[in-house]
């Protein structure tokens, strides 16, 4: 009887041991894996998210003016863009304030003013001016980095396109502001060489054998075995193919 207890606890005492051993390794493993797959931010998001700003700056593409975004922008699509921002503002003529002031009418009036006493931030209030096509753009850009400090929560808009929309869609809704005017095409910087690769090369050639007197002369000695004395054909030759 003795000898039969004494097997059973034995056994007992064998089954213990392994689950305290099993449950050793299952916290090992744990560990070790909390380790590895820690649950940080990644530097690189693997899919971007709509309305979710990216942390830090570095490397940012040159942001595109408002002003050569706006001939080609759509107001229907800004509508559809601005059902992002519905849940917060009206923008019916004579719509109530909500979470957000009623944005009718908005474009050039005065930031942070008026709309019924709606209860603006300090940090948008101290910004001042008015809502001209820049501020809009650079508001919807990033609220915070525009007014820091500002009770607005939307992170903003990245896709500058869908920017140009929704504010011309803004400036239907009672403002008509004029549309700024494009800028101008950069032109080349003195000395720098036409792009066409061709015409540059006929622009050297004339140069070459044009006298002081601007008409084409022919001043030199040719080279031996050259293969034309004649300037005009020179400059035929450069615009040839190659």
């Amino acid at each position: 009887m003795a000898g039969q207890r004494k097997a059973m606890d034995l056994k007992t005492n064998t089954i213990a041991g392994w689950v305290l051993g099993a449950a050793g390794v299952a916290l090992g493993l744990s560990i070790v894996g909390g380790m590895i797959f820690h649950d940080e931010r990644p530097e690189k998001m693997g899919y971007a998210i709509e309305g979710v700003e990216a942390e830090g700056g570095g490397g940012a593409a040159a942001e595109v003016p408002i002003a050569s975004l706006l001939p080609t922008a759509d107001a229907a699509k800004g509508a559809e863009v601005f059902k992002k921002c519905a849940a917060c503002h009206t923008i019916n003529q004579g719509g109530a304030n909500g979470i957000g002031p009623n944005l009718y009418a908005t474009m050039g009036e005065a930031i942070a003013q008026g709309k019924a006493g709606f209860a603006f931030s300090d940090a948008l209030k101290a910004v001042g001016g008015n809502w001209d096509w820049d501020k809009m753009n650079a508001w919807l850009t990033s609220p915070r980095k525009f007014a820091p400090g500002t009770k607005m929560t939307f992170a903003g808009l990245s896709n500058p396109q869908d920017r140009a929309n929704v504010i011309l869609y803004l400036n239907q809704q009672g403002s008509n502001l004029p549309l700024p005017a494009a800028p101008a095409a950069k032109e080349p910087a003195a000395g720098e060489a036409p792009a066409n690769g061709a015409d540059a090369a006929v622009n050297r050639v004339e140069e070459d054998v044009r006298g002081d007197t601007g008409s084409i002369a022919n001043t030199g000695t040719p080279a031996k075995g050259a293969p034309s004395v004649d300037p005009q054909a020179a400059i035929e030759g450069a615009k040839a193919p190659h």
